[in-house]
C-alpha cells in the first residue's frame, strides 16, 4: 500500500509539473539595436544666408550675403568642403560686393558641433572697379535641427595688389540648410 500511495504521489507531482510547464508561454522579443543612431549629418550639399560687419581702415560696413557649398568627411572626424559666397557690403558713403570661392577644413567635435578653418580667393567690386581679394579665417557651426545649422565666422581679408597681409576683418553670423 505504501508503494501504491508513493506511486500515485509521484504520478500526481509529475502531472502538475507538466501542467505548469505547459502554461509557460514563449514570447518572441525583438532584439535591441547594437549601435546608436548617428548625429547630425555634416556631409553633403548646403545653402544659407549670413550677415554681419566688415571693418576696414577704422570704418564699419554692414554685410549681407549668401553661401552654397558641399562637405565631405574622408575620415572621422575630419571634414573637407568647398563653398562659394556672395556678399553685399555698405556704409553711408560707399557700397560694393564680394564673390569668393573657399576651401574649408574642419573637425566634427561632437555630433552637433563643427569647428573649421576657411580660406579662399575672389573678386571685390566697388564703384565700377574690381580688385582681387583673398580671405583666411575660421568659424564654428552648431546643428539645431536635423537639417539646419547656425554658424559664426571671422575672417581676415586682403587685396592682392596691396602690401598688407590683411586689410580688413569680417565677422558674420549665418544659417544653413543641409540637403
Amino acid at each position: 500500500m505504501f508503494v501504491r500511495s508513493l506511486s500515485l504521489g509521484v504520478a500526481a507531482a509529475a502531472l502538475m509539473v507538466g501542467g505548469a510547464q505547459a502554461a509557460d508561454l514563449i514570447i518572441p522579443t525583438t532584439p535591441q539595436p547594437i549601435y546608436a543612431p548617428a548625429g547630425f549629418n555634416w556631409e553633403g550639399l548646403y545653402a544659407g544666408v549670413q550677415g554681419g560687419g566688415e571693418f576696414f581702415n577704422g570704418t564699419t560696413y554692414g554685410v549681407i550675403g549668401g553661401h552654397v557649398g558641399v562637405n565631405f568627411i574622408p575620415a572621422d572626424p575630419i571634414l573637407l568642403g568647398v563653398e562659394a559666397t556672395g556678399e553685399y557690403w555698405w556704409n553711408n558713403a560707399v557700397s560694393g560686393s564680394e564673390f569668393l570661392i573657399n576651401a574649408r577644413i574642419g573637425a566634427v567635435v561632437t555630433d552637433s558641433v563643427l569647428v573649421y578653418a576657411i580660406g579662399g580667393t575672389g573678386i571685390e567690386n566697388t564703384g565700377g572697379a574690381s580688385n582681387g581679394i583673398y580671405q583666411l579665417g575660421g568659424g564654428v557651426e552648431f546643428a539645431v535641427t536635423d537639417s539646419i545649422s547656425v554658424r559664426g565666422q571671422v575672417v581676415g581679408l586682403g587685396y592682392y595688389n596691396n602690401a598688407n597681409f590683411f586689410d580688413a576683418t569680417k565677422a558674420t553670423v549665418g544659417v544653413s540648410f543641409h540637403f
